[in-house]
């Protein structure tokens, strides 16, 4: 038998020994994941009144909305995102399981959320509250786009402390011996936070802050949506899928994720045209 897997899995990374439970409150537990919530719409709101308050980031300087609108948005932001992601998870994820018992709809300490559930709740709040204060539909969207990475890279964090979501067994120098698992797995909560949050983060900074894309409703969005999809899709063929849903159309490899990400891929392109074409016209 080849020794040369036994030798490499001694180099695996050992899994972090860190508590998913931040701390208790009584008998009420606080874990990382839902701080990672917490955080994310906290610190997107901060960075979001930046971009507003820089006037020269927008065409004629002048932001298409108020302090006051992005203050307020935050509440329809956090509705959207909890609502559409429970939602999405258990639509696409776990249905039977929910159909069967109903008031586990609401026991969300017990995890269950969608990115894509939560980025169409995020994306239909937006939609109502730019009509509701007669404000730039692309341009909300092009704010929380910017910001909501932030959110991708927390909460992919805190999946990796809860030990969810792994990937594949690799005997790679940077795979992590999960809790409880045999052999070494792909990090791929790592790998989405680094391409979907930090890396996506730092494109769509320099485009709003070098680039003037905000002077171009919808191109910040679009980007912020295509290079989402490609990285999900990308990290999907080392991603384990969901165990009740598992591999697609008696593949080996096509995923729940990888379906749900086509057509944001597909919108995002779309919206980069729009935006493109629109500068032309105007």
């Amino acid at each position: 038998m080849p020794l040369a897997p036994f030798i490499q899995i001694l180099a695996y990374m050992p899994f972090p020994d860190i508590n998913p439970i931040a701390f208790s409150v009584g008998p009420v537990d606080i874990r990382w994941y839902g701080i990672s919530y917490v955080v994310s719409i906290l610190l997107g709101w901060f960075y979001a009144r930046r971009i507003i308050s820089t006037p020269r980031l927008w065409k004629n300087d002048a932001p298409p909305m108020s302090l006051l609108d992005i203050d307020d948005f935050v509440l329809w932001a956090a509705i959207g995102i909890v609502v559409g992601g429970r939602i999405g998870f258990i639509l696409f994820y776990d249905l039977p399981v929910y159909l069967a018992d109903p008031l586990r709809v609401f026991q969300v300490w017990h995890g269950g959320m969608s990115f894509h559930g939560g980025i169409t709740g995020t994306a239909i709040a937006m939609i109502l509250f730019a009509r509701k204060r007669d404000i730039s539909m692309w341009s909300l969207f092009d704010v929380v786009s910017t910001v909501c990475v932030t959110g991708l890279f927390l909460v992919r964090l805190a999946n990796f402390i809860n030990g969810e979501l792994w990937g594949s067994v690799s005997f790679l120098p940077w795979a992590v011996l999960f809790r409880d698992e045999m052999f070494p797995r792909h990090p791929s909560q790592l790998y989405e936070a680094g391409l979907e949050g930090l890396l996506t983060g730092i494109v769509l900074a320099i485009m709003v802050f070098r680039l003037s894309a905000l002077k171009r409703p919808g191109l910040v969005a679009g980007t912020f949506v295509s290079l989402y999809a490609i990285s999900r899709i990308a990290v999907e063929f080392v991603r384990v899928p969901d165990e009740q849903v598992g591999y697609l159309l008696g593949t080996s490899w096509m995923t729940m994720g990888m379906v749900l990400s086509v057509p944001m891929l597909l919108l995002g392109l779309w919206a980069i045209w729009r935006a493109n074409r629109m500068a032309i016209a105007a």
